[in-house]
């Protein structure tokens, strides 16, 4: 059933119609779509369009439907109906009659669809904010039982200073705080209903939309039905938090790609999360990670596309629009596959901390230690960190660490240097003496596992 064609004299192309047709992807708004019709024939009922007992027969019709597709969503597939709005009406004018035909009194699909998108995207938001938890609970867990892997922190993929691998955990946790900072902003945003703003320019009828956004859990009602029937906003925008989650993850696997090569071996994947070679027998793949890496594109280019949908749209609704709901779908449904990965990944991580402790030892990454150790001495720290390469050149050709060095041989470069050098380049010294707030000292780590615990609970 079509919801028009009165002042057409030919039938629709079948081609055009496949064409056109949006069920095959907006049947997830399904549920949506009936608790929004079920609101709105209360509020018919308050301007006498319905009377009680006709609301009730559409409200008791609209929830056996909704029973109905939540044992099997897919069942709407089979229909012929162009979306979920028509499959919806053809139902309730199949059983009801003329009755069926008077929900639609006052509404439009424009804003319909986008009330139904935004309770969609409310629920979605929720869920997402659950799984980021998930997420969290692990890297929790998995920072606690590393507080003593102590490993090389890179930049430009070279040795810089040490940190433990509960410290790399620590990090990704902040990412993913973000992430539900943003979420939460975005469902703020989204806590606004449409309904009844019509097709662009408002309804004729005297409709409460206060009392009708209530119904449906809005906090809150949009001020301009022009605006409100195209706005696509709080789609770009939960789309964009995806986009931007999914870089989070895609560095996390990056990493976790990096520590598990054959070259560091700082961790070993669970066999239940990696694959083989068809060809080489000895490989054991991280294909969970470079899958979660590569999908982080399929999430960018929905937010291009979804941007490029809506950049030159003129006011109010246009047909362009219903593309917003394939690019959104596809985002959330990956994000939300790739953050349940990820927690797959660290489940059962194991860290190898004497692969960890011996590539540590292996570098000069105590070397900023030895220029704050030159400027305690009152060497002023450009000079302290000339004398600091010097002697790390010396060592490079000697092929010893900075601490294997003699205090005869460190002396050459600054009389000032003493016994106490070499407490100084412990790696523990390294870790411990960097206990300002966000520190890698372990007091520092305990405190942030501390607040993060308390942060999950709330």
């Amino acid at each position: 059933m079509s919801l028009w064609g009165g002042r057409f004299n030919i039938s629709i192309n079948q081609k055009f119609k496949k064409f056109n047709d949006s069920l095959h992807f907006d049947y997830r708004l399904v549920e949506q779509d009936i608790i929004s019709s079920i609101a709105w024939s209360k509020v018919l009922t308050k301007i006498n369009v319905l009377n009680e007992h006709e609301q009730n027969q559409l409200e008791k019709e609209l929830n056996f439907l909704l029973n109905k597709i939540r044992v099997n969503p897919e069942i709407i597939l089979s229909s012929n109906a162009e979306d979920v709005h028509s499959w919806i009406e053809s139902q309730l004018i199949k059983k009801l009659g003329d009755l069926g035909k008077k929900l639609h009194t006052g509404r439009s699909r424009n804003d319909q669809v986008t009330t139904d998108l935004k309770l969609w995207c409310k629920i979605t938001i929720r869920n997402l904010l659950e799984n980021i938890i998930e997420l969290k609970k692990q890297l929790i867990i998995t920072a606690e039982n590393n507080q003593d892997a102590i490993m090389p922190g890179y930049t430009h993929l070279q040795h810089a200073q040490p940190i433990t691998f509960a410290y790399w955990c620590l990090a990704y946790l902040e990412m993913l705080t973000r992430d539900e900072n943003r979420l939460q902003d975005t469902f703020k945003r989204t806590d606004v209903s449409p309904l009844g703003c019509g097709a662009l320019a408002g309804t004729a009828y005297d409709i409460d939309r206060t009392k009708l956004a209530q119904l449906l859990g809005f906090k809150y009602i949009t001020n301009n039905c022009l605006d409100s029937v195209s706005d696509r906003d709080y789609v770009l925008e939960l789309i964009s938090n995806a986009a931007i989650g999914m870089i989070h993850l895609s560095r996390f696997a990056e990493d976790l790609i990096f520590f598990n090569s054959s070259d560091l071996g700082f961790i070993e994947l669970s066999d239940e999360v990696t694959s083989g070679s068809s060809i080489m027998p000895q490989k054991k793949n991280p294909d969970i990670l470079e899958l979660i890496r590569g999908k982080c594109g399929k999430v960018q280019g929905a937010l291009v596309g979804m941007m490029m949908t809506l950049k030159a749209l003129p006011l109010a609704y246009n047909k362009d629009m219903q593309e917003d709901k394939e690019y959104l779908f596809s985002a959330i449904d990956t994000w939300i596959e790739c953050i349940n990965m990820s927690v797959l990944v660290l489940n059962k991580l194991k860290v190898n901390k004497l692969r960890c402790r011996e590539s540590v030892d292996q570098s000069y990454i105590n070397a900023t230690e030895l220029a704050d150790y030159l400027v305690s001495k009152d060497i002023p720290f450009r000079t302290a960190h000339c004398i600091t390469g010097k002697i790390i050149l010396e060592a490079i050709n000697k092929n010893l660490t900075l601490q294997d060095l003699s205090l005869n041989e460190l002396k050459k470069f600054s009389p000032k240097i003493e016994e106490d050098i070499y407490s100084t380049l412990s790696l523990r010294s390294c870790l411990d003496k960097r206990n300002a707030k966000g520190g890698i000292s372990s007091l520092q780590i305990a405190y942030a596992i501390k607040d993060a615990k308390k942060s999950i609970k709330k």
